[in-house]
């Protein structure tokens, strides 16, 4: 099939932040990735509550995709649309140096983070949005220490029944992503306990849950319809499910990430992520079912990813189930399961998305930069590490400004 051109928008609660135009292989879905990020004191370590200078002050490439989050500390990029990880990857690059460069002339660093790591306790001081001070008003003291840092995924996935279909499919991974993408251990001045505290806080919203299983684009405007009813969610832009079909775009959002220490992690995830897209949308098209995962046993495989990590252990959601594919099993129906090394998941994953990462020629960088993260551990791991030096939250400070900084240019 030819190729096909369309204008493609994401959409914040600030307004249009990227038009781009995509040229949409029939082989190859289209990626776009959100990244949030803190703005800090270098002196200190401390959030910085200067988005709108931030903002302001941005010029060259990628300024316009620069938008305001929820805080006034907090700043996100939008990359424009891609299909190649070669070209995804310089448009990370190119955003990350155009929000440091301007960071750097407030005097202040930019820092890719998933928590804030102290001072951060209270009600943040949010952006001057009516819809934050709403939230605020809604849903009280789940608003103290918010200001988390995600990033988000976009696969370009038009039709709607598909997109529900394939995130049934995603649902049994998801653990796998938050664990490979943890880094946030570190909040409030102390280790928490939590290799992504990010997850935890997030997971105080009453609409961020890992997705259900949807029987049809139906049943997924029925649920969306009853949160809105129930008041659970105050708008569509709430609907905080780890999966979820974009509203503003034709895409399916995975939402289940820290924000990466680095570019190339970023573009580790984003290719992981499509990889087990498009598996899991031919196996929508030829009527494969997906595996129908309890949603208890999903969320306490997303805790415990969110507390170890992918350097501890997780629980196994497909045992017995090979590699998941046209399993259609109802897991936790007599399926015996228990906890393994994480590491034993990424490589199942790998395994089931392997066909369509070599196909699309993406596998070996991939695996170049897994090889790397394996040597060097993830963000978790090597914040905890700059922390047991000295006990001071100082050298994680520094050492997240050091890394980020270095990951504006490779």
């Amino acid at each position: 099939m030819p190729d096909v051109t369309r204008e493609v928008q994401f959409d914040t609660v600030q307004g249009p932040s990227l038009v781009a135009q995509a040229t949409v292989s029939s082989a190859t879905l289209t990626l776009g990735v959100e990244e949030e990020f803190l703005l800090v004191d270098p002196r200190t370590g401390r959030v910085a509550p200067a988005a709108r200078e931030i903002r302001e002050r941005a010029a060259g490439p990628g300024a316009d995709r620069l938008v305001f989050e929820l805080t006034q500390f907090q700043l996100e990029s939008n990359t424009a649309v891609h299909t190649s990880l070669r070209d995804l990857h310089g448009d990370l690059l190119e955003m990350r140096r155009t929000a440091a460069r301007a960071a750097a002339g407030a005097g202040l660093a930019l820092v890719a983070c998933g928590t804030a790591l102290d001072g951060n306790g209270g009600v943040p001081p949010l952006s001057s949005c009516p819809r934050y001070q709403a939230m605020l008003r809604e849903f009280g003291a789940i608003m103290d220490g918010q200001g988390v840092c995600g990033c988000h995924i976009h696969v370009g996935i038009a039709d709607r029944e598909e997109a529900v279909r394939v995130s049934n499919h995603l649902r049994p991974w998801l653990p796998v992503l938050q664990a490979l993408t943890a880094n946030s251990p570190i909040a409030d001045g102390r280790d928490t306990g939590y290799a992504s505290w990010r997850a935890l806080m997030m997971g105080r919203w009453p609409s961020a849950d890992p997705p259900p299983f949807f029987r049809s684009a139906e049943h997924y405007e029925s649920l969306v319809a009853g949160m809105l009813a129930g008041g659970t969610i105050l708008d569509r832009k709430m609907i905080y499910w780890l999966v979820r079909p974009s509203d503003h775009v034709p895409t399916l959002e995975i939402r289940a990430a820290d924000v990466c220490p680095t570019a190339g992690e970023t573009v580790l995830l984003a290719g992981l992520v499509r990889g087990l897209a498009e598996t899991a949308l031919r196996d929508v098209r030829a009527g494969v079912p997906a595996p129908a995962v309890e949603d208890t046993l999903l969320r306490a495989a997303y805790w415990r990813a969110a507390r170890d990590g992918v350097d501890g252990e997780a629980l196994d959601l497909l045992a017995g189930a090979g590699l998941s594919r046209g399993a259609g099993l109802s897991m936790g129906a007599g399926v015996s399961m228990g906890r393994v090394p994480a590491w034993r998941l990424v490589d199942r994953l790998l395994e089931h998305v392997r066909p369509v990462l070599e196909e699309n020629g993406d596998w070996t960088p991939l695996i170049d930069q897994l090889e790397r993260v394996r040597r060097s551990g993830s963000g978790a791991v090597r914040q905890r590490a700059a922390y047991a030096r000295r006990g001071r939250l100082r050298d994680v400070a520094e050492l997240l400004m050091a890394q980020t900084a270095a990951s504006c240019w490779s």
